[in-house]
């Protein structure tokens, strides 16, 4: 018990600066993956075919492969097959190969969570705006947009939920987020070897994090219920 207290501090610095990482590769995937997952939506739903049928066949490979292969060849293709390590060896290198990443596959499934939620819209508020004037991007933003929001809440909330805890699949190409900074001490970390308790504590860290980010996106869907 002893030894355990004498390593607790260690243990919990080393885990504060894995957490923060955690965070921030969280905080940059949702501002990149939030606008563009929009935009991918568009451009699934254009009427252009081509367009269209790009964008479909980008959300599918994304959707169908996982994560951690797209994080892998996102990484290490342009060093092994284009002999141009952009991203460096650095951890600076590796947090933005993971930010790209991230960003590029939950963009597509946002996109869908968008589609889904443009469709239930009835058709019928199209076509008013439409009589009094207004153009599709006016009947978007001033009529449809709250509306959408109201219906896509419940999916991404689950959608940002999960990332949260996807955020250690990056730990593949060495990001050392709060899993691998946990992990490492059972290795061999700081003088500290064969310690499985510190994954332990990880898993405290992801339930309070989640446990916030499920009341604050409870307080918005309540926000939203004037919709209904």
């Amino acid at each position: 018990m002893e030894q355990f207290f004498q390593q607790l501090p260690i243990v919990l610095h080393a885990l504060n600066i894995g957490f923060l990482q955690t965070l921030k590769l969280f905080g940059v995937t949702l501002l990149g993956a939030v606008p563009l997952g929009l935009v991918i939506s568009f451009g699934s739903r254009s009427n252009i075919r081509i367009i269209s049928a790009i964008f479909k066949i980008i959300i599918w490979i994304v959707r169908g492969t996982p994560l951690m292969i797209q994080l892998l060849i996102i990484y290490y293709f342009p060093g092994l097959v284009l002999h141009n390590a952009i991203w460096g060896g650095n951890e600076a290198g590796r947090f933005a190969a993971s930010a790209v990443a991230f960003i590029i596959n939950y963009a597509c499934y946002f996109s869908e969570i968008y589609r889904g939620g443009i469709q239930s819209i009835p058709v019928g508020q199209d076509e008013a705006g439409l009589v009094l004037g207004m153009t599709k991007g006016q009947i978007f933003f001033h009529v449809k947009l709250l509306q959408m929001i109201k219906r896509i809440v419940p999916p991404m909330s689950n959608e940002i939920l999960t990332l949260v805890k996807d955020t250690s699949l990056a730990r593949i190409i060495a990001l050392q987020e709060i899993i691998w900074a946990g992990q490492a001490f059972m290795k061999g970390s700081q003088g500290i070897s064969g310690a499985i308790w510190p994954l332990f504590f990880t898993g405290i860290y992801y339930l309070i994090c989640n446990g916030i980010l499920t009341i604050v996106l409870g307080r918005i869907e309540k926000k939203l219920d004037f919709f209904r």
